[in-house]
């Protein structure tokens, strides 16, 4: 998936590390701060296996394109077109997998104004009142109700990382970003809390753009 930035070479140096540190059965000294990546991803959609089968077909299924940082997520290999009010379009939409039990459409806010449409600010999953529109796949048109949201920027921690950083499940916590043109901050950031979680910071394009991401030096969490 073109959207998901990679990891500089700091970070890319604290994840051999630390995965050589567990290799050899060593353990991160304690109060040390975990490795933190941030990426941004483009314009994306999650989409349900009923959902999937109206856009491609009777027995659709997902197929990898790219393994993501999380656990088991991974880019498709599928991709729609979305359409907006008075027939704008944005073509080449990848789906995120693997499906889940609602469908959902997360854009910038630049690709809102390119569609001519007002969209919320919200947690995945919390579509209720958001605006819809139609999708094109290969087999079929979808006609959604709601489901177009910009994603609330948010972390990915896993219990231990909550207890480094002294928060839990949805609290809120501030993002620094130093790089060369600019110091940005990010604050009210959602906190999400899972085993099976990977410290990770997940924005928008819009967002990484305007902290100059891709050449950033440096990146920290501070509680709110």
């Amino acid at each position: 998936m073109s959207a998901i930035t990679a990891p500089n070479r700091p970070v890319i140096e604290a994840l051999v590390r630390s995965t050589l540190a567990k290799q050899l059965g060593q353990q991160v000294p304690a109060g040390v701060a975990p490795t933190l990546v941030v990426n941004s991803s483009a314009r994306h959609m999650h989409i349900s296996p009923e959902n999937l089968e109206t856009l491609f077909g009777k027995g659709a299924k997902l197929t990898v394109h790219k393994m993501l940082y999380q656990e088991g997520q991974f880019a498709s290999e599928q991709t729609v077109t979305l359409i907006g009010p008075r027939r704008r379009v944005i073509p080449s939409m990848r789906i995120l997998g693997p499906c889940r039990n609602l469908t959902q459409i997360e854009l910038a806010l630049t690709d809102a104004v390119q569609l001519g449409m007002d969209i919320p600010v919200r947690m995945s999953g919390d579509i209720e009142g958001t605006p819809g529109g139609y999708v094109m796949g290969p087999k079929g048109m979808l006609e959604m109700k709601n489901g177009i949201i910009r994603a609330a920027r948010h972390v990915h921690m896993s219990p231990s990382d909550a207890k480094f950083y002294g928060v839990k499940h949805l609290d809120r916590i501030t993002m620094k970003v130093t790089s060369p043109m600019c110091n940005t901050r990010f604050d009210e950031m959602i906190v999400r809390v899972d085993p099976s979680f990977k410290l990770e910071v997940h924005m928008d394009t819009d967002e990484a753009n305007a902290c100059d991401l891709e050449r950033a030096t440096k990146v920290e969490l501070i509680k709110s």
